[in-house]
């Protein structure tokens, strides 16, 4: 059986056939094929060119056939036997898989977290809200502070920035402490849950210790950077944390993957409940047609997008309209710009979107 994997190559119409064949061995057997004793290896394991397609500027889309057999269950295998030593050929991308139910089934988890975090936010049908933690460089109370103001406004999600890990200004334990508490002093004058995200960073033993302390301190919620911190430790958290709901960051995710497969297919499969991503119109955003791709490849393994990177309040309507309710909407250093009045600005946020309705 194989996994049909495209690729998006920068060619003359008169190489793209050799190119073709060229990555469907170096991404299979990685040797020439005529040394190769074995019939079964020829026959079986070595890629296979199932198609090519010319999309104009110099640029075609090469189909291989990967064997399944050479992937296995490890997801750092799986990034190796798609795009592995193809990734050091500039001119070329990893642009998306049809992946069979054989290969899904290896890799995905049941999913019930996105249903659990609604229940326990008392928000089964609008889209969520969340915010970010930072800068970075701020000490733990006074990130708990920032985090029970943001609080105050009613946000659902707040999540540790991305550069937050175990700082000497910013150590994880206290982080967590101190979020925690800022967390708490809200609920009592709202009532309302909000979940704490920190994130996780660290080589896998710590990335373990960091979930548990997280566990154990009361939290559901957990982030990881999987392009950072490697695909099989988001592997590995998923299967031994899996009472917990993983959030993915994107960071270091630009590396000639098309993002609507590794953040809406890859990080899903293999294990995040909630993807993080630039969304079109922000600082440093994907094409509209890329962002939805991306959130609905995400909604198919059961995963809930993350539409974030410079998002603002006056966007608040159209980015609802563009990604539905089914949506966490992140909007950081906006509502950080109001400094003393972020508790008016994150519930205007709030009301935005619990206002909002769909066209």
């Amino acid at each position: 059986m194989r996994v049909s994997v495209t690729y998006h190559v920068r060619s003359d119409a008169t190489e793209i056939a050799a190119r073709a064949q060229g990555i469907a061995v170096e991404q299979s057997v990685e040797m020439p094929l005529a040394a190769i004793d074995e019939p079964s290896v020829l026959t079986d394991i070595v890629g296979q060119v199932e198609d090519i397609a010319d999309l104009g500027n110099g640029t075609f889309a090469v189909r291989i056939g990967l064997a399944l057999a050479t992937i296995g269950e490890d997801a750092g295998q799986l990034a190796n036997m798609l795009f592995g030593n193809t990734s050091l050929q500039e001119d070329v991308t990893l642009a998306d898989i049809d992946l069979p139910d054989t290969l899904i089934a290896q890799f995905t988890r049941p999913r019930y977290h996105v249903a659990r975090l609604r229940r326990t936010l008392t928000s089964p049908h609008r889209a969520l809200t969340a915010s970010a933690l930072k800068p970075q460089g701020l000490p733990p109370d006074r990130l708990g502070k920032l985090a029970e103001r943001l609080a105050m406004g009613g946000l659902d999600v707040i999540k540790d920035d991305h550069g937050l890990a175990e700082q000497r200004y910013s150590p994880f334990a206290d982080r967590i402490r101190h979020v925690t508490a800022g967390l708490a002093r809200a609920v009592r004058h709202t009532g309302h849950q909000t979940q704490y995200v920190p994130s996780l960073t660290g080589n896998l033993d710590q990335l373990r210790e960091q979930a548990t302390l997280a566990r154990d301190t009361g939290l559901t919620c957990i982030m990881i950077a999987p392009m950072i911190a490697g695909l099989p430790a988001l592997q590995a958290l998923a299967t031994e944390f899996s009472d917990l709901t993983i959030f993915a960051h994107p960071a270091l995710g630009g590396l000639r993957i098309a993002p609507d497969l590794l953040i809406g297919k890859l990080f899903p499969m293999l294990g995040a409940d909630a993807v993080i991503f630039p969304s079109y119109g922000g600082r440093f955003g994907y094409s509209q047609a890329a962002c939805h791709r991306l959130a609905e490849n995400a909604r198919s393994f059961g995963a809930i997008p993350v539409p974030a990177g410079g998002m603002t309040l006056a966007r608040t309507d159209e980015i609802l309209d563009f990604y539905g309710p089914d949506t966490i909407l992140l909007i950081g250093g906006n509502l950080l710009l109001a400094r003393e009045e972020i508790p008016r600005e994150a519930e205007a946020f709030t009301r935005a979107v619990a206002a909002h309705e769909y066209r």
